[in-house]
């Protein structure tokens, strides 16, 4: 038996992300797992944060941006193909494809997804534009209309 895993990215995606984002899992090994993450043109991602996973995100292609928050450090950086970027535990993060094709990357996350539960939705920077069925709302977002940071700059 093999200790070796090798595979393509898949053709449909494999799941919607807590985050909205469409999720290819690609690799795992016992520390960590690899997976696609791809956000239609136009769209806003759910802002959520992680409650045991750190990620390693790189970016394929697309062009955006992603906020992120931690400890009172909060910074918005511009994302296109070869931008990579790092989410500690507990980072608070959203992100949002501005270009006209999908802003897609690829991330590492340690330990591997542990499963349903891990990531929270929290207030994010700009309203939110996906939602996938099963994620809860912020509190204070009407069921049509998410709102992102009240009062947040639209960039």
């Amino acid at each position: 038996m093999s200790s070796f895993s090798t595979t393509r990215l898949p053709v449909a995606r494999d799941a919607v992300a807590p985050d909205g984002s469409d999720v290819r899992i690609l690799l795992q090994l016992g520390r960590g797992g690899l997976a696609h993450f791809e956000l239609p043109p136009g769209e806003t991602s759910i802002a959520v944060a992680h409650k045991t996973v750190e990620e390693i995100w790189f970016f394929l292609g697309g062009r955006g941006e992603m906020w992120r928050e931690l400890n009172g450090h909060e910074e918005v950086v511009a994302v296109d193909a070869g931008t990579c970027v790092t989410i500690p535990v507990g980072t608070r993060f959203q992100f949002r494809a501005s270009g006209a094709e999908p802003l897609a990357a690829i991330g590492v996350t340690m330990p591997p997804w542990p499963g349903e539960g891990e990531a929270h939705v929290v207030e994010g920077r700009w309203a939110p534009t996906r939602w996938p069925v099963s994620a809860p709302r912020p509190v204070g977002a009407a069921s049509g209309a998410p709102g992102g940071r009240r009062g947040a700059p639209a960039g």
